[in-house]
């Protein structure tokens, strides 16, 4: 065989210089492989892959913190200041709700340990640091922009003031999109003092943001149980300032004002819920007798129950899991607890992925719809050994018990996506025989003594909200409704409202659904006069009786 020439000659040189830097590569990746004690790291990828000789790679590990203090249910005044943020940090030291993950810049002081002044020389407020008002200002701009009904309410009401002389306690999320709810409340002519209904779900830019507007804001991200009650009591106790209306969503504020300052429960003109367990509570007082205002039950309006519930819900439940756990949903057995709207929207996104659905219900009618959806309906006890994921969404407490929790599977995740923190029976969790490892903000842990270990996401709380956000445009939806619910309360003529728990009138769900079509440039069918004679209808609405089902 002749030699080959010319280019062709090059061509075979180039070829086995290839085929040696390869079977060199080969070599390399082989050595690193056969040795199971060593680690490749991200300066032998490079060489893998490059084929360049570079320095010889170090060998690194991840430093975990060894110390475990002494297990302590109450936290004392360290005790609420921020743990650790090493990737791996038992918790057993504190299980109070006490610590702030975000901010990391921030010093650990408590913000009750601290003296602030807004620009305007007011200390009326309690939040992570008032420096990062202007922060915060632009995270309310941005919400703004996806919030053009409530904008526009806003604007159309602003000259008639209707809640002017409205003193307006509230107890929501700390978020952008309710900042722009609060300072609509300001705009049409309301005082408003404010507090958080979830430790971890307040955004400290946006509260330092409003408190700088002269709104009084008691409200941190990363709260304790004491600094929870703290921040309720000093939103309704202060001197000189007597609350006339209640925005609440959960019923804690309510509660504690009932409880608490009962000459101040009853001069309130009216409350307004927006959450399942917060209306149940409404629910059981006017039972009793001992509901003496007039209360809104928003969340179960169609505008709440239809879009924050359902397609918030969609959407957000993957969004705060991927954050979290960056877990792969495909194949993945998921049980979800409850299949009312919140449940519904959790078990489509999920499906959606390719996970495979079980629904825990105790109502038939929704078991039944779980099981057209294409769903099976079980008792969380015939697969509590086999799932990935547990969500609970129900309102109840103790849907997952502590016996429920000792025989899942190792690494299963488990969270809540109702409002209340009663659904997962964390506190059976809280005890010396059981280690607790903080690994990331809002994940935790739980490690048995055979090693076996659960993880569990923002300690049984709120899911989306805790641990990621949730679409604004949705928000702007349910703020809607809760500030055209306020002003309907507080300009109510007297004998319009007993004293009970109301919904609100089909026509203002209507009205709140209309201001948001322009969004998607919606243009609705009229009916003619012979057309609305026909179906007994106004032309103008209401469309649907109250009975109807959506």
């Amino acid at each position: 065989m002749s030699e080959p020439v010319g280019e062709a000659k090059l061509e075979v040189k180039q070829a086995s210089k290839e085929v040696k830097e390869s079977e060199n590569v080969a070599e390399k990746y082989s050595a690193m492989t056969v040795s199971k004690n060593s680690e490749i790291t991200m300066g032998e990828l490079s060489t893998v892959f490059s084929a360049v000789p570079t320095h010889k790679p170090v060998k690194k590990q991840i430093q975990f913190v060894e110390d475990k203090q002494e297990f302590s249910r109450f936290p004392t005044k360290a005790g609420r200041r921020s743990l650790s943020r090493s990737i791996s940090q038992s918790s057993t030291d504190s299980y109070s709700s006490a610590a702030s993950y975000t901010d990391s810049s921030d010093d650990e002081t408590s913000p009750r340990d601290k003296t602030q002044v807004n620009s305007k020389g007011s200390s009326d407020f309690c939040v992570k640091n008032i420096k990062q008002a202007e922060f915060g200002r632009r995270e309310i701009e941005i919400a703004e922009q996806d919030m053009s009904a409530l904008i526009s309410l806003r604007k159309r009401a602003q000259s008639e003031k209707p809640l002017a002389g409205a003193k307006i306690v509230g107890c929501t999320h700390i978020t952008a999109q309710t900042a722009v709810l609060i300072e609509t409340l300001v705009a049409l002519g309301a005082q408003c003092r404010w507090t958080a209904c979830n430790i971890y779900s307040t955004q400290n830019e946006v509260a330092a943001a409003l408190s700088e507007t002269g709104v009084a804001v008691f409200a941190w991200k990363g709260e304790s149980e004491d600094d929870f009650w703290w921040c309720i009591d000093h939103c309704i106790n202060t001197e000189g300032w007597q609350p006339n209306m209640i925005l609440d969503d959960g019923g804690d504020l309510t509660h504690w004002m009932y409880k608490k300052y009962p000459n101040v429960f009853k001069k309130i003109r009216g409350i307004v819920e927006e959450s399942v367990t917060g209306v149940h509570r409404l629910y059981q007082l006017s039972k009793a007798g001992k509901l003496c205002v007039p209360a809104m039950n928003v969340n179960d309006s169609v505008t709440k129950q239809k879009f924050d519930n359902l397609y918030c819900c969609r959407e957000s439940i993957l969004d705060g899991l991927k954050r979290t756990t960056d877990v792969m949903f495909g194949g993945k057995q998921v049980v979800v607890c409850g299949y009312g709207e919140v449940g519904k929207g959790c078990c489509a996104a999920l499906k959606a992925l390719g996970a495979i659905v079980y629904v825990t219900e105790i109502d038939p009618i929704c078991a039944l719809q779980a099981c057209m959806d294409g769903f099976r309906v079980v008792k969380l006890n015939e697969v509590i050994r086999q799932v990935d994921v547990i969500i609970t969404c129900t309102g109840n407490k103790n849907v997952v018990t502590r016996d429920q929790l000792d025989r899942m599977k190792n690494g299963c995740i488990v969270c809540n996506m109702g409002h209340s923190n009663t659904e997962i029976d964390v506190a059976s969790l809280r005890t010396p025989e059981l280690t607790w490892e903080r690994v990331r903000s809002q994940v935790d842990h739980v490690i048995w003594p055979d090693g076996k270990r659960i993880i569990l996401l923002a300690e049984g709380r709120l899911l989306n909200l805790s641990c990621s956000t949730v679409p604004t445009f949705v928000l702007s939806i349910t703020a809607t409704t809760q500030a055209l619910a306020l002003i309907e309360l507080y300009n109510a003529p007297e004998g319009r409202y007993k004293q009970d728990v109301y919904l609100l009138p089909k026509k203002m769900d209507e009205y709140v659904a209309s201001l948001h079509l322009a969004t998607f440039d919606a243009h609705l069918t009229e009916l003619s006069d012979e057309q609305a004679k026909y179906l007994g209808l106004n032309k103008n609405g209401p469309f649907k009786p109250n009975y109807y089902r959506y």
